[in-house]
């Protein structure tokens, strides 16, 4: 959507209003004049002086969420919403009668809060701009870990914010075991939040894997997954920086499904999901599988994974 408002409407400022802790990934975007980042406690009123500080033409809600539709009563303005499908998705999980076959990828729903602006995709994968300090970031940490200087490098990201999401650890360390024997290293890739995991998950790997989990910054991980020759992630924010910086993912999918959008858009990419009776069984994924058994997770095989990421290195 910034691209295309930005080729539609050059002359444009676009300002991006976002979590303080996002703004890393719009910094360096071209399209972008100014991002301007709210801290993670911040109020609403925060929110609003924020939007209050310019006059803008349009003002975009693209979440649609309780905060958006706060934030339209407090800053008056020209604004314009995102359409999101949630009575179609909650259909889905309930009932698992599809509603949702013709829905768009939220890349493109995007362009719905966008209507009198005059733009529509234009067919192209996102987008990810990385800056000299992370790319610096990234050569500083693969040099001190010993990764990437001879050998092919792969990066896998374990992480995801909903543990169902999650592809179990034991099924990381063997798929990390049968990458590094083919003469790859393995970079595990992830927030503070993942150190735990990830540590784990590297120190059972073997010798040639490493994890920068909760050491690099977002511009970090961006130029680190732009050097690798793959990326391997679940239903997480790491996977579309990965296609945003034109590396070549295998995704993960378990309690979601493409029809909510989040599928990895015009890239390089192949999906790797189970065909099963309960998914979807949540939005965003969960705590716990419903069922117990947490099935789209666990009947996703390491050498199924290995065979679809051994066709993209050759």
């Amino acid at each position: 959507l910034l691209r295309a408002l930005r080729s539609r409407h050059p002359e444009a400022r676009i300002v991006v209003l976002t979590e303080e802790r996002y703004t890393p990934l719009l910094r360096e975007n071209p399209n972008v004049d100014q991002v301007a980042g709210v801290g993670p406690d911040a109020s609403l009123w925060a929110w609003g002086r924020s939007l209050r500080r310019h006059e803008f033409s349009y003002l975009l809600d693209l979440q649609g969420d309780v905060r958006g539709r706060c934030l339209r009563l407090l800053v008056p303005g020209r604004w314009r919403g995102a359409r999101r499908p949630r009575f179609a998705q909650q259909v889905f999980i309930h009932t698992k009668r599809n509603l949702l076959r013709e829905a768009p990828p939220i890349a493109e729903r995007y362009f719905s809060a966008a209507q009198d602006l005059d733009v529509e995709p234009d067919g192209e994968p996102v987008e990810f701009f990385l800056s000299e300090a992370g790319e610096a970031e990234a050569t500083k940490w693969l040099a001190q870990s010993g990764m990437g200087e001879s050998r092919p490098l792969v990066a896998f990201v374990p992480g995801a914010a909903q543990a169902t999401r999650r592809w179990p650890a034991d099924s990381w360390v063997e798929l990390i075991k049968r990458v590094t024997d083919t003469g790859a290293d393995a970079v595990i890739v992830g927030g503070r939040q993942d150190a735990t995991l990830a540590a784990d998950i590297a120190l059972r790997g073997g010798a040639r894997a490493a994890s920068s989990a909760g050491l690099l910054s977002l511009q970090g991980i961006g130029a680190i997954l732009k050097r690798a020759e793959a990326a391997i992630a679940g239903d997480g924010g790491v996977l579309h920086m990965a296609t945003g910086v034109g590396t070549p993912v295998v995704a993960l999918f378990g309690p979601t499904v493409r029809e909510f959008g989040r599928f990895p858009y015009r890239a390089h990419a192949t999906v790797v999901e189970r065909d099963l009776r309960c998914r979807p069984c949540s939005l965003e994924g969960g705590r716990t599988c419903p069922l117990k058994h947490h099935d789209c997770m666990h009947s996703i095989h390491p050498p199924d994974v290995f065979n679809v990421l051994a066709r993209i290195l050759k």
